[in-house]
């Protein structure tokens, strides 16, 4: 049984969080000024849940900026699967690489609002105002940081760390701190497997075995209640200074 106490549960979180804030400088506040005012010169754009904003292989004339809902981003690897790379949020930058080429292709997990702009637009108002180097590319850096996350968490992870990393994030983001909270998961578990590098089968099963143990329970399709945060952070592999003793890891069969 895990017994987190309030404190943990909320340092826990605030570490989940460290990352997303340290570079929240005068200067990148200033910079994220620029580009909300650039995008905000656009109109907003409806997305259906299931249309591409974009796909691989196309020539990158536009940055996205996603004001509503979700956006996976994914490509197709040799042997005809889908990996999902990165899931985008309110408020994400999609193209923020400046490659020729788009990557990968951005499809609306759920019905979605965007603006756009053109790489002209950006290169001609953005660049000029006065930004430095540093923080033009800080959206480009943030790309590469998630990339370099997602790697980690494919290559030295198992299943259970993987799926209760993925959830812990959603939560972060969310800032779920209170006891029973509801996440709400849009993404599909075929979408979530995709992501993880796991069978839909995988994912389904650690969401049965975590609920026995009472760190999170699934609550229809696309809802689960998170009865104990701290000890789904530390079964993520992410809470080094937690207890090891106090909390007993899920094995999959």
């Amino acid at each position: 049984m895990c017994r987190p106490t309030t404190r943990n549960t909320t340092m826990l979180m605030q570490k989940n969080q460290v990352f997303q804030h340290a570079e929240m400088t005068e200067e990148t506040i200033h910079a994220g000024q620029s580009l909300s005012a650039l995008f905000l010169t656009s109109a907003t754009e409806l997305v259906p849940a299931g249309r591409a904003v974009c796909w691989e292989g196309d020539e990158a004339k536009h940055l996205f900026q996603l004001v509503e809902g979700v956006i996976r981003l994914y490509r197709i690897v040799g042997d005809g699967r889908r990996v999902i790379t990165a899931f985008q949020f309110a408020g994400d930058l999609i193209g923020a690489s400046l490659q020729g080429d788009f990557l990968f292709t951005a499809e609306a997990v759920t019905e979605c609002k965007i603006r756009r702009v053109s790489r002209k637009s950006f290169d001609d108002e953005v660049a000029p105002v006065g930004c430095s180097s540093h923080r033009i590319h800080l959206p480009a850096l943030r790309e590469t940081a998630a990339a370099q996350e997602q790697m980690v968490l494919l290559s030295k992870k198992n299943a259970e760390e993987r799926l209760c990393s993925f959830i812990a994030k959603l939560a972060s983001r969310r800032n779920l701190q209170a006891r029973q909270s509801v996440l709400r998961v849009p993404m599909s578990r075929q979408d979530i497997a995709d992501h993880l590098g796991l069978t839909i089968e995988t994912v389904s099963r650690t969401l049965t075995k975590l609920a026995s143990r009472n760190v999170v329970i699934p609550e229809g399709r696309h809802d689960l209640r998170i009865v104990n945060l701290a000890c789904l952070t530390q079964l993520s592999g992410d809470a080094d200074d937690f207890l090891e003793e106090s909390c007993h890891r899920v094995s999959l069969h």
